[in-house]
């Protein structure tokens, strides 16, 4: 008997997303279930892992359908994309060893080739590999060092594309004792370098004390074990935050805190984690995420109904360990590691939503208690479901040596809660993301056609109402500003519904350290800074993480790309000065060569002219062959704008960054990808014909939609639509 098919609650829009992503669809594109269907296949496929254990699969598949469908649940976007699939591939993150030798580093980039096609972010440690200029023997030549590794990777993971949908996500992380530390830290300054690429520095507490007593810190040759050289440790950490303050990298990763905390350490070190920081690993270690939606668990006087939390949880633990019985594993490394610890991470959503509905402002002491209460709950609740798990199936297989049994407890699986990034299931859930604020109270959400929607957030509205302060008015303003900051809306609603900037990074941190002190991994969390912020605020957010107790932090400061280094190496000026505070363009030579593209549009082929003038782009010509005189109007006038700008001295690798990736209604395909717009159409003519190449992610705007990107939970991802970097 099938498990009873309940409606699910998705939203429209949350169904728009379904049919782009999830749905199951046929060879010729077509989709070929619902989002009932969606949930049927999820929950019996991976229901059927309780046949091993003389279960009841079918009871279990209308449980676990349940729990989704009312958008209690959801496991991490693998599981529902590929469960029941032929891909089969259900978890959301790995992490992969890198040695020294060249051997080692190929298997390690083909490995990574394989987690990526299956869906699967990747996190790497880079510090095995000798630094640059370090002698190579087989060979008599120089090393050229881990960073120089890094962007081989960086480059396989821009063509390899995970089913279609987005190129993988992920994690370098190098130690802070590393003779090339110092190019580490500085990499990601440069615009475009390494954008597949989240990047933290591995610190341990001595290193940590070093910075504070002002001593000097060691670099050593990771081949050698000698000592390089000796820096202020100070220097390094300055470095770092100045970095991170002028482009949100690299982030800190605590590996002693993390180690502290390593329920197998009998098996080695933790070394590395996935892409957004939230599940450190051992190598070829992969964990089983899903989220529980907070916000409904509350009851109709705002309280938490902990009896139906505690059964979900229940429930979940369950379906996270049946999903590694059922998960069709990328290598035979990652398959035997991960059953031997079988590492699951059950985490939260609609944190902001339960804030709001109780009326208690973010950061405040009251939201520090109530979310240690329900981690710690959650966290509870969920070991005794995996110690019951132990005693049906059996303790997990590296269980003697363990943290758990010098406690002597029997446990299913070595961890059991995470707090993940929730980008993808968020919108899903129709809640905010893991425990991160609000980053808006109202923004643009794309309907995947023409039209753009504006959505002010549903309990605000509501709250006003209860109030009689509800106008036109104020709904306008909120929509323009997307914050409740110095409108007419009554004081005590207006220090409620704050939104990530409005919020003091003291705020972000010490709600980051709530839950990780009741979380068996770690917590994935971006401390959102304001513009103006400045570098003593980033370096205060870094030193209250670690006294704090978190395992890693990282911070961003909004618009930071506009002031970083946006090209290697200098640029020349332009030929002619602002005079009297304009720019003019520079003349019109008679003579000008150049070079034409054609490139397949939704509107018929374009054709791209590019003059050049000093080895440089200089104007262009855009002519569609086929298309109404309104389109063609477009596209002239665009590429008119953009000769002015050419000629009046704007990089084209900044003109191709703001067009590159704005999507339209008529998307098509070509041999490199999908060309999305017009616009997007004219950066991609750009890019070939001066022989260069502009990330996506350099433009900050969203590639599925348009819109602009966020920094959400160490993640880059879209509030309009799906689109999220890593997840």
């Amino acid at each position: 008997m099938a498990p009873k098919e309940k409606k699910p609650r998705f939203s429209e829009n949350a169904v728009k997303v379904l049919e782009k992503r999830y749905l199951k669809k046929n060879e010729n594109g077509e989709i070929v279930e619902d989002p009932s269907q969606m949930l049927l296949r999820v929950a019996s496929s991976v229901a059927r892992a309780e046949e091993k254990w003389g279960g009841k699969p079918q009871e279990r598949a209308g449980e676990f359908y349940d729990i989704m469908a009312d958008l209690l649940f959801l496991p991490n976007s693998p599981t529902l994309m590929n469960a029941g699939a032929a891909l089969g591939q259900l978890s959301a993150c790995f992490v992969l060893p890198i040695g020294d030798s060249m051997e080692e580093i190929f298997d390690a980039l083909k490995a990574t080739a394989l987690v990526h096609k299956s869906g699967g972010g990747t996190g790497f440690n880079f510090s095995r590999i000798r630094p640059a200029g370090d002698r190579v023997r087989s060979t008599s030549g120089v090393a050229s060092g881990p960073v120089s590794f890094l962007e081989l990777f960086n480059d396989a993971t821009e063509v390899v594309k995970q089913g279609g949908t987005r190129r993988g996500a992920n994690m370098g992380i190098l130690e802070v004792s590393h003779p090339d530390i110092i190019e580490f830290i500085k990499a990601k300054t440069t615009r475009g370098r390494l954008a597949n690429f989240n990047v933290s520095v591995a610190v341990q507490d001595a290193f940590m004390e070093a910075v504070r007593v002002g001593s000097d810190w060691e670099l050593l040759n990771p081949r050698t074990g000698e000592t390089v050289s000796k820096v202020r440790a100070a220097e390094i950490f300055d470095l770092v935050v100045d970095s991170a303050w002028a482009s949100g990298d690299p982030g800190i990763v605590f590996l002693d805190r993390i180690n502290e905390n390593n329920p197998t350490a009998h098996l080695g070190p933790i070394e590395a984690t996935n892409p957004c920081g939230e599940q450190p690993l051992l190598p070829y270690e992969s964990c089983n995420l899903g989220s529980l939606n907070l916000v409904r668990f509350l009851d109709g006087n705002g309280n938490f109904d902990w009896e139906k939390l505690g059964k979900v949880v229940d429930l979940a633990v369950r379906f996270l360990d049946d999903v590694i019985e059922m998960n069709h594993y990328p290598l035979p490394e990652i398959r035997e590691r991960t059953r031997q610890n079988r590492k699951v991470g059950l985490g939260i959503m609609g944190w902001a939503e339960v804030l709001f509905e109780k009326g208690i402002p973010y950061g405040s002491r009251e939201s520090i208690s109530l979310g240690e209460e329900v981690m710690s709950f959650i966290q509870a609740r969920g070991h005794a479901a995996s110690e019951s798990l132990a005693g049906e199936r059996g303790c997990f297989p590296s269980w003697e040596g363990s943290s758990w049994a010098l406690q002597g407890r029997p446990m299913r699986n070595a961890t059991v809660t995470t707090i993940a990034p929730t980008g993808t299931l968020s919108i899903l859930a129709d809640c905010s993301s893991g425990i991160e604020p609000v980053y808006a109270l109202a923004y643009r959400r794309k309907a995947f056609e023409s039209d753009t929607l504006t959505v002010v957030n549903e309990i605000l509205i509501r709250k006003l109402e209860e109030r009689g302060t509800l106008n036109p008015g104020v709904i306008e303003a909120i929509c323009e500003k997307g914050s409740a900051e110095g409108l007419d809306v009554p004081e005590d609603i207006r220090n409620v519904f704050l939104t990530s900037h409005e919020i003091p990074y003291e705020a972000h941190v010490a709600m980051q350290a709530a839950f990780q002190r009741f979380t068996d991994n770690a917590v994935s969390k971006t401390i959102n800074l304001p513009n103006e912020a400045s570098r003593e605020d980033v370096r205060k957010a870094f030193w209250l993480a670690y006294e704090s107790g978190c395992k890693g932090i990282t911070v961003y400061r909004d618009r930071c790309k506009d002031s970083q280094v946006l090209y290697a190496g200098s640029r020349a000026k332009a030929e002619e000065e602002p005079r009297d505070g304009k720019t003019l363009p520079r003349r019109r030579p008679s003579l000008l060569r150049g070079t034409t593209v054609k490139i397949m549009t939704g509107f018929g082929n374009l054709y791209l002219t590019v003059n050049e003038m000093d080895s440089r782009p200089f104007e262009v010509f855009a002519t569609l062959g086929k298309s109404g005189k309104d389109t063609q109007a477009h596209t002239e006038a665009l590429g008119r704008m953009i000769s002015l700008a050419l000629r009046s001295g704007v990089p084209v690798e900044e003109v191709v960054s703001q067009l590159k990736g704005i999507g339209g209604s008529q998307p098509v395909w070509e041999a490199d990808g999908i060309v999305l717009s017009l616009p997007d159409a004219i950066a991609r003519g750009l890019e070939r014909a001066g022989g260069f190449k502009v990330d996506l992610d350099t433009a900050e705007m969203c590639p599925s939609c348009g819109s602009p990107l966020i920094h959400s939970e160490g993640c880059i991802r879209c509030k309009s639509c799906d689109f999220s970097k890593c997840e």
